[in-house]
């Protein structure tokens, strides 16, 4: 039984509104804010200078603007947000590739199967992602689980043609073990949206498109994509946005072509010791992720209005 908003209290109401405003801007702006204020400073040796200064009776702001300067002069920078945008786009990419076809199973799959299906996504939450990181350094050895089937094959032959691997010998410390840790790590985020949009589908759309003649590819492609988008734009932006700030996996399996803005961040912030460049990085690496955020909140808002 739904409230008319007539018939709210504004106490309740501001409370409702007040609440995850609180929560937001406590966990999210002022630790932005903060970034950002150490992102307009200078280094005075160990310490950060203040922006606002009092002497002589004078009260003086003083913003320095070097660190973002030196992001938007150095190819470095650039070219390393390109790299983690690029792989973050491939990783989600492949994400929804494989992701599709099993939650498109899960959800057409009996009642009484389903529960452990989705426990068998959920499952690898149970274990560190640091140890199932580490997991696939030993699978994609030589003579790994992984690797063997793929040398034995001649797989890896056709991964060093497409340059995604140094050498057929290596498999290790390359562009195709960065994205296969990464695939692996954040497929469950674009299986379980999926499967929440599939499993609330209505199947009697695609009795009816069959009906008036639709093949079951054609009613796949015109009836149950559509109607799934918004679970692939929640999937999609899902993997993508942590994908783009990863530090773990590329430092783990990634190798020097792979160098990502997560490990350019750690290394002004604990190899350089520039708080501010370290900080502008940041600063730029989060308007970087709200820009799909945004698209993404337009196209649940369409999706709204269109229900």
């Amino acid at each position: 039984m739904s409230i008319p908003s007539g018939d709210w209290k504004p106490g309740l109401r501001a409370a409702v509104i007040g609440v995850p405003f609180f929560w937001l801007s406590l966990f999210f702006l002022l630790p932005f804010l903060l970034v950002l204020r150490i992102s307009l400073a200078q280094m005075d040796g160990a310490l950060i200078t203040p922006l606002l200064t009092l002497a002589d009776d004078a009260l003086t702001f003083r913003v320095h603007l070097a660190s973002f300067v030196q992001l938007a002069t150095d190819d470095l920078y650039f070219a390393t947000y390109l790299v983690s945008v690029k792989y973050a786009l491939v990783t989600a990419s492949a994400c929804l590739a494989v992701g599709y076809p099993f939650a498109y199973f899960m959800a057409r799959s009996e009642r009484r199967w389903q529960p452990a299906l989705l426990m068998g996504v959920m499952l690898p939450f149970w274990t560190s992602f640091l140890l199932r990181v580490y997991a696939w350094k030993s699978l994609l050895e030589p003579n790994g689980w992984v690797g063997a089937p793929i040398h034995a094959l001649g797989v890896d032959h056709a991964l060093a043609w497409l340059g995604l691997v140094p050498s057929a010998e290596q498999l290790m410390y390359s562009p195709f073990s960065l994205l296969i840790g990464m695939v692996y790590t954040y497929l469950p985020f674009m299986v379980l949206p999926l499967y929440a949009t599939l499993s609330r589908m209505d199947l009697r759309l695609i009795e009816a498109a069959q009906d008036l003649g639709a093949t079951p590819w054609q009613a796949f492609w015109r009836i149950t994509v559509p109607l799934s988008r918004s679970g692939i734009v929640a999937g999609f932006m899902l993997v993508f946005i942590p994908c783009v700030g990863e530090y773990v996996i590329p430092e783990l399996l990634g190798g020097p072509e792979t160098l990502m803005i997560g490990r350019v961040l750690w290394d002004e912030f604990f190899s350089n010791n520039d708080w501010p460049m370290a900080s502008a990085v940041a600063v730029v690496m989060i308007l970087v992720i709200i820009v799909p955020l945004a698209i993404f909140g337009r196209n649940q808002a369409r999706a709204r209005e269109a229900s």
